[in-house]
């Protein structure tokens, strides 16, 4: 490639921060611009002299970025930056709430469709790489039964959830899957479980001054497509705890695909992930399918898309020849 694919990156919280970590180990890329809601000259960049504008620039720059990275969270941000920004730029998102892809992958197709862009939705380890694996093991296995498994770890989206809740002023929540669930699908036998015998939740919670515990609980514990289906448990803490003991981010999970191949043999497939900073390797797959959502645009692919219409190749640097030299 004689030029560098221009990136831009809309929201600078972890996620936004990841990415710009992850643009540096991609020498193919350039990162053209930050754009935030804070007021640009309180962001120091990761790497001196990148431009930081407010978000409203975008709306002047669409002739200036190849793809734009969406950073914003899913409950209230994406659902009306995905639109909005798919008819004007090329886009990656990581929309992660489960039960409203549907929704949203048409919210965004129809302007991006429209304006002759290409935006893919969704991306991320889960939904995005754990899709990928779910679709590759029912393929390969039609016999069986798909399990996945989140944690221990902090969860972004849900974190971010917390702290929209009136009355809180700082929280996390951690996913932990549920042992014996864990094993009985290693095991092979196909057990039928429920959302709530997978994995349960819990959260951590600094409340703002004058806030009722009860109602935050409450709050938080019947949130739908969040905890209402879970076991969760809810901690009130004090900011300096927070930041204490809380202040990483890890995260992980698997999909199991057990099934048979004959009545007499059994086969497991497993793929898993151990992640130091979930908001770092998020960050990571963005960029990865940034440069595929390039690609599909300069082949004429233009609206929504997500990870399951994306050929891995398109994902490398490297190009068909050498990927069918050394990675076959």
């Amino acid at each position: 490639m004689d030029q560098p694919i221009r990136i831009a990156i809309a929201g600078h919280g972890n996620l936004g921060r990841g990415v710009e970590a992850a643009l540096v180990k991609n020498p193919d890329m350039q990162l053209v611009g930050l754009y935030t809601r804070r007021a640009p000259e309180r962001i120091t960049p990761l790497q001196a002299g990148t431009p930081v504008y407010a978000m409203g620039a975008l709306h002047g720059h669409t002739d200036q970025i190849d793809v734009l990275i969406l950073c914003g969270g899913s409950k209230t941000d994406l659902p009306q930056q995905g639109p909005a920004l798919a008819a004007l730029f090329n886009t990656v998102d990581s929309f992660d709430t489960h039960a409203c892809i549907p929704e949203y992958f048409a919210a965004v197709d129809a302007p991006a469709r429209a304006h002759g862009k290409t935006a893919l939705i969704s991306a991320g380890w889960d939904p995005g790489m754990f899709s990928v694996q779910r679709v590759m093991g029912e393929a390969l296995l039609p016999d069986g039964a798909t399990y996945t498994f989140w944690g221990k770890g902090l969860s972004q989206g849900h974190s971010d959830a917390i702290r929209r809740i009136s009355g809180v002023a700082a929280g996390v929540q951690y996913t932990i899957p549920v042992p014996e669930a864990v094993e009985q699908v290693r095991s092979g036998t196909r057990p039928v479980l429920s959302t709530r015998q997978k994995h349960r939740r819990e959260c951590f919670v600094v409340l703002q001054t004058g806030a009722d515990p009860g109602t935050v609980r409450r709050a938080i514990v019947t949130m739908p497509h969040y905890f209402d289906e879970y076991d969760t448990q809810v901690h009130f803490i004090t900011h300096e705890e927070l930041r204490r003991d809380h202040s990483a981010m890890p995260h992980g999970g698997f999909v199991i695909r057990s099934g048979n191949t004959t009545p007499e043999n059994g086969q497991v497939i497993e793929y898993g992930l151990t992640l130091d900073s979930n908001p770092e390797f998020t960050a990571s797959v963005l960029v990865a399918y940034a440069r595929a959502v390039y690609r599909l645009h300069q082949q004429g692919q233009y609206g929504a898309k997500t990870v399951l219409d994306v050929a891995p190749g398109l994902l490398s640097p490297h190009s068909p020849e050498h990927l069918r030299a050394h990675a076959l």
